[in-house]
């Protein structure tokens, strides 16, 4: 997912996406320790799916606390 992508969602939307993507990391680690992931890559991208988002978030915390 692309940094672009992300910022074009809303507040709600980034919530969401954040949720989904705990989960996701989650189930990939359980594979992981179950010996069932096939693409262990995945854990990687995202990790850095989930920092991306956090990111963004935090920009538009501290750019509404600037207005």
């Amino acid at each position: 997912m692309k940094a672009k992508d992300i910022r074009d969602m809303s507040a709600s939307e980034l919530d969401q996406k954040l949720a989904g993507l705990k989960d996701e990391l989650f189930n990939l680690r359980f594979q992981l320790a179950t010996g069932q992931l096939e693409n262990p890559m995945r854990i990687k991208e995202v990790k850095k799916s989930i920092a991306r988002v956090k990111t963004i978030q935090r920009e538009q915390e501290l750019k509404s606390r600037e207005a």
